[in-house]
């Protein structure tokens, strides 16, 4: 460590031991080039939602890719770049206090927030390279108070950009039901933004070494991304981890367990992690758009029949989430829902 006492952790010219992740877990290609097949789709070419059969280009493009690759990017989506532009500001204000209580870990849970510093999660005795802030979202208006009181305009500005979210989650899951053939609106009362999840990862003297976020599969109906044009986020394609483009101003969408349950396994839910860079800073806003919790999870009633039996067993959403609560667990989340085939 430098010996500036001002100094924040990740300054080292080394890796600590308790950073460093066994060979199972250790990334090899943090480097490679990112994969160009994941799709990034134009939602400038979709106006208005059309009848089941005919569905417009980005219908059915979005329906291809939640298929094919379980993740995709949008542009041209409609939220306005400066409230993009003002929530990741905000956030990096928060990553960039200095005073005590941030810069320890040490916000209590109460205030309804989880502040956490690059020691405060560990797997198998190795601490991952962030730091990270998550919140409740839902509903907006009784968790906005309960926020970060600093930086002062914390509440407003992200507040201001979850409303912005819901609206593209919402068009987006409309979208995917068309693709299924569900009717319209087939979300609309059993889903929100719930979760905010937002993680600063900074430079590291080694990335071979460490892991930003463990492999693991999102416990949502969908999850937004928002990744001001930065790298490090990996998918797994073909049993190789490949690299996700950083577009300016696109959101990475990825399908959640939960919408591959629900479509009978037509759409994927898929692996991925966030790998660390030596010479680039990574922020990140990831917004999780989750059943309600006393839903009942099992494919759509539409999407079963003789020949394409269910093939996951009926749970309810907070049943689920107490099951998977740990978060690695969720790698196991899809498997666990599946019923055993004879």
């Amino acid at each position: 460590m430098k010996e500036d006492k001002d100094s924040r952790w990740f300054e080292l010219e080394r890796v600590p031991k308790d950073y460093i992740f066994s060979k199972e877990y250790r990334p090899q290609n943090v480097d490679s080039p990112a994969c160009n097949s994941i799709p990034v789709i134009d939602l400038a070419i979709t106006t208005k939602p059309v009848n089941i059969g005919h569905s417009q280009p980005a219908v059915e493009e979005i329906f291809k890719a939640s298929q094919d690759f379980g993740f995709f990017q949008v542009i041209n989506h409609g939220i306005p770049e400066k409230k993009v532009t003002d929530a990741m500001d905000v956030l990096k204000e928060f990553f960039d206090m200095q005073s005590k209580e941030t810069a320890t870990g040490g916000i209590p849970r109460k205030r309804g927030y989880i502040y956490t510093s690059s020691t405060d999660f560990m797997k198998d005795g190795v601490y991952l390279w962030r730091e990270n802030i998550k919140h409740p979202c839902h509903p907006l208006e009784e968790c906005v108070h309960l926020w970060p009181d600093q930086p002062t305009r914390y509440q407003e500005v992200i507040a201001a950009y979850l409303v912005e979210i819901q609206k593209l989650s919402s068009r987006i899951l409309d979208m995917i039901c068309e693709g299924l053939g569900l009717k319209q609106g087939y979300f609309k009362d059993t889903s929100e933004v719930q979760l905010l999840s937002s993680n600063f990862y900074p430079p590291c003297p080694d990335p071979t070494l460490t892991l930003g976020i463990l492999p693991h599969y999102d416990p949502s109906l969908i999850t937004l991304l928002y990744q001001g044009g930065s790298t490090g986020l990996q998918v797994m394609k073909d049993g190789q981890w490949v690299n996700v483009g950083a577009i300016p101003n696109a959101f990475v969408v990825n399908i959640g367990n939960q919408l591959e349950i629900i479509s009978n396994r037509k759409l994927k839910s898929v692996k991925h992690r966030v790998v660390t860079s030596a010479n680039e800073t990574r922020r990140s806003i990831a917004t999780f758009v989750n059943p309600s919790p006393d839903c009942i999870i099992e494919p759509a009633k539409i999407l079963v029949n003789e020949l394409e039996p269910s093939v996951y067993t009926a749970s309810q959403y907070k049943d689920y989430v107490q099951r998977n609560k740990a978060f690695g667990d969720y790698t196991t989340a899809i498997q666990s829902a599946l019923q055993s085939e004879s």
